[in-house]
């Protein structure tokens, strides 16, 4: 199954205790993005990720993509996810099976034989990953496009989660808990220095979100984080330069869609094309396209997977939060 942009997390997830480098972060991202949303899933479904799909939607380069799916998968199997509900804490392995296709496993001669791996989430997890009705985070794939922190992509889910409000106050004990950092970095000033500050700088930089913190103490210690987000297109003026040519804009899109106008289209399928349109009149195709993709490629992936209208809901918030009214 071809890997889809949209992320969709339980929020037990967002805020549960696991270490993932980023390279297995991408990975599992991966897989998660091919669930299909809203739908209960068989505990036994494989997923397969290949190095091509950690380069279209997260930029990895080609020349490392290999390597880095070598690295996530030759550990990925051991590490285990404590997630806390109200009735109780739960620690389980992400994963039930990882399977390579090679016959080496990591010992295999050259990292380019690492085309793919297929993975099946453990049984414990998929309540949490599927069939999600509330309470859940969304995003997509392309946010994370070039991050290279895995704390940077895990601030970006705890802020997303909040995006509505626009600000969220974490207990710097519940931030070492969620990023296993209960005996790392002891000194406040190193969490502050090597974890915070990092994640924070990279967010602005390469992320759709613009964030900034305050610290709290209790006594003489800092207790908490104030995180402070927006989305970065809300805060252009209307009389931005960016302002797209709305005669240019249209034309490109009625170029690249290609649809006569006596087409009969399903809702589904005109929804798929009204969303693609809008992306390109609105000038928002660097923030969806994938690595090496040309704005044609891009509409025809996008249409690809806009296969439910939940998939057309989630498009749509996401360009409304950029400021497209349908």
């Amino acid at each position: 199954m071809k890997p889809m942009g949209l992320i969709v997390k339980s929020n037990h997830v967002v805020e549960a205790g696991y270490e993932l480098s980023t390279s297995e972060q991408r990975l599992i991202l991966s897989a998660i993005g091919q669930i299909p949303k809203g739908e209960a899933i068989d505990s036994n479904v494989i997923y397969e990720v290949s190095a091509d799909s950690l380069t279209r939607l997260f930029g990895v380069h080609p020349k490392t993509a290999y390597r880095d799916l070598k690295e996530a998968a030759s550990k990925l199997y051991d590490r285990s996810i404590i997630i806390k509900t109200k009735e109780n804490t739960l620690k389980v392995r992400w994963l039930q099976m990882l399977q390579v296709q090679n016959p080496y496993f990591e010992d295999v001669i050259s990292d380019a034989h690492w085309k793919s791996v297929l993975i099946v989430f453990s049984q414990p997890v998929i309540p949490f990953l599927s069939d999600l009705k509330a309470n859940f985070t969304k995003y997509f794939a392309s946010d994370l496009k070039g991050v290279s922190s895995a704390y940077t992509i895990r601030f970006y889910e705890l802020i997303k989660q909040y995006e509505s409000i626009g600000k969220r106050e974490i207990s710097i004990k519940d931030l070492r808990f969620m990023l296993c950092l209960e005996d790392k970095y002891p000194l406040f000033a190193d969490l502050k220095r090597w974890v915070i500050d990092t994640s924070i700088n990279e967010l602005n930089k390469k992320t759709p979100m613009q964030v900034s913190y305050e610290l709290r103490k209790t006594g003489r210690r800092y207790t908490h984080i104030m995180l402070k987000f927006t989305d970065k297109k809300k805060r252009l003026t209307p009389n931005n330069d960016a302002k797209p040519d709305l005669k240019t804009t249209s034309q490109i899109s009625a170029s690249i869609v290609k649809l006569p106008k006596s087409t009969n289209l399903s809702n589904l399928e005109h929804r798929a094309s009204q969303i693609t349109s809008f992306i390109i009149s609105n000038r928002l195709s660097d923030r969806f396209k994938q690595a090496d993709e040309s704005i044609l490629d891009m509409m025809k992936r996008i249409q690809c997977e806009i296969i439910s209208d939940e998939i057309a809901d989630a498009w749509q918030n996401k360009l409304e939060e950029f400021g497209v009214v349908f």
